[in-house]
């Protein structure tokens, strides 16, 4: 028998897109802990990719189509993992988009439109994700989501995607009020800066990953090991106290008040 803090746990994992990014090493890291897993895809290509990559993980593993825009998506998904008559005992959340220009362009460029499509998959998607899993969560949870440090100050080129996070870490606090009195946790996770995919969009993000591992406490930048670690800390009954929180991994650097080299009077 698997063992390991999630033994006997079974999670969904939402936004695997490939080998790279945050939500697979967090998946890694909650099947090495004993978890069995439940991974969505988008329709489009991305189903082989997905399911090749749990192929590679030492645990049962199931993939269902789900794109988190969609309602009716949504539900479906839900249903299926509900059909299997496995609880859900935690959900990690790492879905978030921004068109790239958004990410280059001034704030203040960005177009309607565009600020509505970054607003709903980055963060309206927790929503209709935490309504769809909390019924499939008789017993309690956790839910954790993927937040960053733009959320909460200005990063440049970040833009409407800060405004989304921002955004998202408020609805995980009204949602952990919410699913509280069921025994569910909602957390937010709010990793430094890493080399991902999606992350390669933001202008100057080569220059935000030297400055970080320039200055934080610890001189160095975070890995996927870093953000994977507290994912499966979260998630566990270790933070069985612990709801409505954001939890900084960045090696310090949201600590920092100022920076070697500067000071406050000149």
């Amino acid at each position: 028998m698997a063992q390991g803090l999630l033994a006997g746990k079974h999670g969904v994992v939402l936004g695997v897109a490939n080998e790279k990014s945050i939500a697979w090493g967090c998946a890694q890291a909650c099947a090495e802990q004993g978890a069995a897993l439940t991974f969505n895809y988008l329709d489009g290509g991305l189903e082989r990719r997905v399911r090749n990559l749990a192929e590679t993980l030492s645990c049962e593993t199931a993939a269902y189509p789900c794109d988190l825009t969609d309602d009716t998506q949504v539900d479906g998904f839900f249903s299926e993992i509900g059909k299997t008559g496995r609880p859900i005992d935690f959900l990690i959340h790492s879905v978030a988009y921004a068109e790239r220009e958004d990410l280059k362009n001034p704030f203040i460029e960005t177009p309607r439109l565009n600020f509505q499509l970054a607003l709903d998959v980055s963060a309206y998607s927790l929503v209709a994700a935490a309504r769809g899993a909390a019924p499939l969560m008789p017993e309690g949870g956790s839910i954790v989501t993927m937040s960053y440090y733009g959320a909460e100050k200005i990063i440049p080129n970040y833009n409407v995607m800060g405004v989304a996070k921002a955004a998202l870490e408020a609805s995980a606090r009204y949602l952990a009020y919410d699913l509280g009195a069921r025994g569910v946790r909602v957390n937010c996770l709010s990793a430094g800066p890493l080399r991902t995919l999606s992350s390669s969009a933001i202008s100057g993000m080569r220059s935000m990953l030297k400055a970080a591992g320039d200055v934080t406490p610890m001189r160095r930048n975070i890995t996927h090991d870093d953000v994977a670690g507290a994912a499966v800390y979260l998630v566990s009954d270790l933070a069985s106290g612990v709801t409505g929180e954001v939890l900084h991994v960045d090696n310090g650097y949201h600590a920092m008040g100022m920076f070697e080299g500067t000071s406050a009077q000149e």
